[in-house]
């Protein structure tokens, strides 16, 4: 899968862990889907998995990896990745964008995404073959990339990868679940919240200024292949300054949140966060709270690798220092009002295997957090 911050790579045996503990849990719902890593290890647990995300990426890789059943994709996709992985590079947009006018990529890669992707859109494929075709350009073009995993900027100096040949390769789509068909939607996560149901509903929300779609932007013109105007050094696309969530607004963050908790119609909330966010401890599990009692699990991990590098200026020069190279992640699982005794029973019986867990609970009549 593409590097991604806040994947969640490294605790993806831990969350299907956290579920597994849950009685008579069936269906699962990702709120913030992402790379859909979670949905992926969560479908490949026996789960019907129902994942959402407002970017269009992050769709293809949700219909790719969650929605898309192997058994259903996989004779034309393997046909396709060959034929597509055959053609010789094509300049266009995205060669003049992302390795002239920038330097994302070579421009023998980026000959390569152009003709790659022309040809996928010329075909009128299924929308799960396309969605499974589009993430392995993406993957393919994530391997020979020259960042250091965000899309905000390109190394000063080709990274050893970027000199690599682009090729194509099969993603690892899932068999279908005897649980019920997946499915991928592409909806804000308020209207998320209100649609879609779940018995557990798994949150992973943007916790800073940064957006995603600032983050990867490359990404989402691939998918849409709109061949936006941009601007910046970088070439980001002209919606980045428009499409805002509130979500990467200090302002607004709580509230937000606060609505799609309030939305959400599950019997459990399992809720991934970090101690760097916008959002206090306290004002997190105080919104939790209403609806049930929280249960906190946190466990130490080593900072992101652009956090463990110093603070650069658009010109390369170091201008700041780490300040720390470690940070807690922290899960917070919340059995609401629909969740049966058994179920309450479980997530007071939660850890996180090698780390020590911690409760913490809202006293109601005092209306503060209680000691830990």
């Amino acid at each position: 899968m593409i590097k991604y911050l806040g994947s969640k790579r490294v605790m993806l045996d831990e969350l299907v862990g956290v579920v597994r503990g849950i009685p008579g849990v069936h269906h699962v719902l990702d709120v913030f889907s992402g790379t859909a890593r979670v949905g992926h290890a969560l479908k490949r647990a026996g789960y019907r998995v129902i994942s959402n995300d407002h970017n269009a990426y992050a769709h293809a890789l949700a219909r790719c990896y969650v929605a898309a059943d192997r058994e259903r994709v996989i004779h034309d996709v393997e046909r396709l990745v060959r034929e597509l992985d055959a053609l010789p590079g094509e300049p266009g947009y995205f060669t003049q964008t992302f390795c002239v006018e920038s330097r994302f990529f070579q421009p023998r890669n980026g000959a390569r995404v152009d003709a790659i992707r022309d040809a996928i859109a010329a075909k009128g494929l299924d929308p799960l073959v396309e969605a499974v075709l589009l993430v392995s350009l993406m993957e393919a073009a994530d391997r020979v990339d020259s960042t250091c995993g965000l899309q905000m900027a390109y190394l000063k100096e080709w990274a050893k990868r970027a000199h690599g040949e682009l090729r194509l390769r099969v993603p690892e789509v899932l068999p279908a679940v005897a649980a019920g068909v997946c499915e991928a939607h592409m909806l804000d996560a308020e209207e998320a919240a209100e649609r879609l149901s779940a018995d557990v509903a798994y949150l992973d929300p943007p916790y800073n200024q940064h957006s995603y779609l600032a983050n990867y932007h490359v990404w989402e013109t691939l998918v849409r292949w709109d061949r936006p105007a941009h601007y910046g050094v970088a070439c980001k696309r002209e919606d980045v300054r428009t499409r805002k969530s509130p979500f990467n607004q200090r302002r607004e963050s709580l509230a937000a949140l606060s609505r799609v908790i309030q939305a959400l119609d599950a019997k459990v909330l399992v809720v991934s966060f970090n101690d760097e966010g916008f959002l206090s401890r306290e004002d997190l599990e105080r919104a939790l709270a209403t609806r049930g009692e929280v249960r906190v699990l946190s466990r130490d991990f080593k900072r992101y690798v652009g956090a463990q590098i110093g603070v650069f200026n658009p010109r390369g020069e170091r201008v700041g220092e780490v300040s720390h190279l470690r940070n807690r992640e922290l899960v917070y699982l919340v059995a609401t009002a629909r969740a049966e005794p058994a179920i309450v029973d479980s997530l007071r019986r939660a850890r996180l295997d090698g780390a020590p867990d911690q409760l913490s609970l809202l006293d109601d009549t005092a209306g503060t957090l209680s000691d830990e």
